[in-house]
C-alpha cells in the first residue's frame, strides 16, 4: 500500500507538471501492483472471509481505472488524464472506506494508521 500511495503522489506530481510520462508510468505501476507473498494473501484472504469477491471486485476497479489513467495520459489529454484519475482516486477510496479500519483494528491493532 506504501508503494501504491508513493505512485499515487507521482500521479498528482506529473498531472500538475503536465509531465504525462511521469504520470503514465505511476499509473502503470499501481495497475500492475505486485501481489503479496502467498502467506500474507492467505492471512488476508482468511481475514476477509465472505467479503473476498468485493475486495477483489475493488481491486479489479483499481487496476481498470489505472490502466484508463495510463492511456489517458499517453495521450497527452489532460482534462481526460485528470477525469481518469478522480476514477481512479474513487476506486481507492471506495475500498478504503469499506476495508481500512477494519484491516488496520486486525492487523496493527490501531483503528487509524496512515
Amino acid at each position: 500500500m506504501k508503494d501504491m500511495g508513493r505512485n499515487m503522489q507521482a500521479i498528482v506530481d506529473g498531472l500538475s507538471r503536465e509531465d504525462y510520462a511521469k504520470a503514465e508510468r505511476a499509473a502503470l505501476a499501481i495497475a500492475d501492483h505486485p501481489q503479496p507473498p502467498v502467506g500474507e494473501k492467505i492471512r488476508v484472504m482468511s481475514f476477509i472471509g465472505g467479503n473476498a469477491p468485493r475486495f477483489k471486485a475493488f481491486d479489479g476497479e483499481t487496476h481498470d481505472n489505472a490502466k484508463a489513467l495510463a492511456r489517458a495520459s499517453k495521450s497527452g489529454n489532460g482534462e481526460e488524464a485528470i477525469a481518469a484519475f478522480r476514477k481512479l482516486q474513487s476506486s481507492c477510496l471506495a475500498c478504503h472506506q469499506a476495508f481500512r479500519q477494519p484491516f488496520q483494528e486486525h492487523f496493527y491493532g490501531k483503528a487509524d494508521i496512515r
